[in-house]
């Protein structure tokens, strides 16, 4: 148990902190500037930019992206810092008046019915929640504000993702398991073909299901299903709306220019920047370049 001398030196700490604080507002620097990002997304301290490896400020890397037909956001799926700052970007182009639609890899296609009834106001919060559920496992408070906030300014959301059982039954049997409906459900040419570096990443994937007894080739291709399918989506609704930037939320290892990015740039001339809130596992301790990221939010 702490002594009361424990305690009175505690309190004189803090007391000491906040007068450090408070002297820094008066003589007019303020904390969130200084370290480059906003309030909104405050558990992470620097943005970096990668072509140049500078610390920047969220305003000059909003000026940066906001020509961009897609945006992708990364998002370590539990981290609520992730979705702070996506809800802070998707805020900053809605403010700028940027024609907008949020992009979900949290959401497959066929819920798409239930999300424009949710962002046109016609579905109640407790019957969009059932559907959240029925798409995803993780807990609603991790992406309430998002959600709530594209209901009050009836942003267009887009469910980008295909059945988990799709998936599934490619991993072990590959792609003559899949029934013709299913096979409707996902672009042509599905196959694992990638460069060294996302082979690799896919590997370590691969080898953390070692024993499950999948072949590799039919693991990687239920991988690429994630991201070709959700680049299909994204580029399907780009073309029906021209002018619109979509702000894309999927977890980093598909935000990465290896990942869903790769996939648009083949099959089409659209614009987009990557910012990442965490590097994919299998890049850490190597240089990040521009073939990974733009930006890349750091602790």
């Amino acid at each position: 148990m702490r002594n009361c001398r424990n305690i009175q030196e505690e309190n004189l700490v803090y007391a000491k902190r906040f007068l450090h604080y408070l002297l820094l507002i008066c003589a007019g620097v303020l904390l969130c500037t200084a370290l480059a990002v906003p309030a909104e997304s405050a558990g992470f301290k620097r943005i970096v930019r990668i072509r140049d490896a500078k610390i920047v400020t969220f305003d000059q890397m909003m000026n940066d992206i906001r020509g961009a037909n897609l945006v992708f956001v990364g998002e370590n799926h539990n981290d609520i810092r992730s979705h702070e700052a996506q809800l802070s970007v998707i805020k900053a182009l809605h403010k700028a008046k940027v024609p907008l639609a949020v992009g979900l890899e949290m959401f497959r296609a066929d819920a798409q019915k239930a999300l424009n009834r949710w962002t046109t106001g016609t579905l109640n919060l407790e019957d969009f929640m059932k559907v959240y559920y029925d798409n995803w496992d993780l807990p609603w408070h991790l992406y309430q504000d998002i959600f709530l906030y594209t209901k009050n300014y009836g942003i267009p959301m887009i469910g980008l993702n295909v059945s988990p059982e799709i998936t599934h039954k490619v991993s072990q049997n590959g792609f003559a398991s899949l029934t013709a409906d299913e096979i409707r459900q996902l672009p042509p040419g599905i196959s694992c073909d990638v460069d060294d570096q996302y082979r690799d990443f896919i590997k370590q994937a691969y080898e953390a299901h070692h024993g499950s007894g999948k072949s590799f080739t039919h693991f990687c291709e239920a991988q690429m299903i994630w991201d070709k399918v959700m680049a299909w989506r994204l580029l399907d609704y780009a073309g029906k709306n021209t002018g619109a930037t979509v702000v894309v939320l999927a977890g980093n290892g598909h935000s990465w220019k290896r990942g869903i990015p790769g996939q648009v740039k083949k099959s089409s001339n659209l614009s987009y920047k990557v910012i990442l809130t965490e590097l994919p596992e299998h890049t850490r301790g190597e240089a990040t370049t521009t073939a990974d990221a733009d930006y890349v939010y750091l602790e």
